[in-house]
């Protein structure tokens, strides 16, 4: 099961994988329709692309992260240009952390690389870039760290339940600067915009665990 966006590239890897003797029983250009195509024909592995249609922000990591959770044993391989932190650690702890592997498509040197990448975690094996884990441990240990020292004021005033004007008033900047330093601190915690969720509340949730 096959989901990838570029039609040039799905298009591509449908033809590889064929090549390399693995069936694609679909090939899908948004997350809906991998969540659709996953409950029609139950694929023994799932490639997925992170940014799709509509938002290209993190939809189809999202999805494998649902499918993971309806479906503990699905592989899911992630093949990606982006490390997306907010849901990739998700995904890798997901089921019991095997059957999941998170590639970069830049740093895939040699298709043998990605076939035998995908055959392991068909297989049940986890496999996972060096370049995601540096990413995640870094996100890990602590995840305010790119954070300036007015956009940790700005968020320890938001966890406080002020609001922006509240927060102008507080230190004496317009509510516009307030709210480009809200966008900046949602930017940079990878809180991006996605239906169900309230991004201040999350922000604020990941400043009182760090």
């Amino acid at each position: 099961m096959l989901a990838e966006d570029s039609v040039l590239l799905r298009d591509g890897l449908t033809g590889l994988l064929g090549r390399c003797g693995h069936e694609v029983v679909a090939a899908v250009g948004d997350a809906e329709a991998l969540v659709a195509a996953v409950e029609e024909h139950a694929p023994d592995v799932v490639v997925t692309d992170v940014r799709m249609p509509p938002g290209f922000q993190d939809e189809g990591l999202h999805a494998a992260v649902r499918l993971r959770e309806g479906r503990p044993t699905l592989p899911v391989l992630v093949l990606s240009q982006y490390v997306q932190r907010a849901y990739a650690a998700e995904l890798l702890d997901s089921g019991d952390g095997t059957g999941v592997g998170y590639l970069l498509k830049d740093r895939v040197g040699q298709v043998e690389e990605f076939v035998d990448a995908l055959a392991e975690v068909a297989d049940g094996g986890t496999v996972v870039d060096p370049e995601v884990v540096r990413q995640l441990l870094r996100r890990r240990r602590d995840p305010l760290e790119r954070l300036s020292p007015r956009e940790r004021e700005v968020l320890a005033l938001i966890a406080e339940g002020r609001s922006n004007g509240a927060i102008a008033r507080e230190l004496v900047v317009s509510e516009a600067a307030v709210g480009k330093h809200i966008g900046s601190i949602l930017t940079k915690l990878d809180l991006p915009p996605a239906d169900g969720t309230h991004r201040r509340v999350l922000a604020v949730l990941t400043y009182l665990r760090a």
